[in-house]
């Protein structure tokens, strides 16, 4: 007998031929409860692709869905769980999963929401923000620094700026 999957917290926003997908790491509770991604009011996740020059105004995380029609995805390695990275169970990150999914949608550019999200995706420790000698088949992988109001004192928008560029290129 199967038992049913569990749902997932948040959903993929995946579809065949995006420009760039966003990964993080698990919902937070805030994203959790209403829904929808980067929720909570300390993350500069919307006000980062804006300031960046990856959308053309300030979303906010009921917005999530409007993104495909930029050609960006959302997901996160964390399908079934939610909260601070430090309170996940070990097994919480589904690496198969988020490689099985770049793997079928070919999106050109996957870009990490941080080093924590990169390190356990790639397996190996991120020494530098921005693009990262890995391809996944087609796509191109970068890290970013995290949006998180925990981790503030890590933030630099530099490489966001510079996803976006690269972004605009693929775009074109």
């Amino acid at each position: 007998m199967k038992l049913p999957a569990e749902p997932h917290i948040l959903p993929d926003l995946l579809r065949p031929g995006l420009a760039l997908v966003f990964c993080g790491t698990a919902a937070g509770e805030r994203s959790a409860r209403e829904g929808a991604y980067y929720a909570h009011p300390g993350n500069v996740f919307w006000r980062a692709l804006h300031e960046a020059g990856i959308t053309p105004r300030r979303f906010v995380p009921a917005d999530f869905p409007t993104l495909l029609e930029l050609g960006i995805g959302l997901t996160d390695l964390a399908k079934r769980h939610s909260g601070n990275d430090a309170d996940l169970p070990r097994d919480a990150f589904d690496v198969p999963g988020l490689l099985a999914k770049i793997e079928r949608d070919r999106p050109r550019l996957l870009a990490f929401t941080s080093k924590t999200a990169a390190r356990a995706a790639l397996g190996r420790a991120i020494t530098g923000y921005g693009p990262q000698p890995e391809r996944l088949g087609v796509t191109e992988v970068h890290a970013l620094p995290s949006p998180s109001g925990q981790a503030r004192r890590h933030w630099d928008i530099g490489p966001w700026r510079q996803l976006a560029i690269r972004y605009r290129e693929v775009r074109a």
